[in-house]
């Protein structure tokens, strides 16, 4: 059965899981309306995707 012959200590624990963590979004730039969007979804603020209007937007 294999069983660690030594502990792993906190250094080489942390170093090994220094990928783990969660990346951040990227967002960007709407050509349209210059507010922040994910990239290949529709604009949350004015509804268009690829130069085409897809959604109707509420004003609020």
């Amino acid at each position: 059965m294999a069983v660690p012959k030594r502990r792993v200590s906190k250094s080489r624990k942390r170093l090994r899981r220094g990928h783990h963590a969660a990346a951040s979004v990227r967002t960007q730039a709407c050509p349209r309306c210059s507010s922040p969007k994910l990239a290949h979804r529709v604009c949350d603020s004015c509804g268009y995707y690829g130069g085409k209007k897809v959604v109707e937007v509420e004003d609020s």
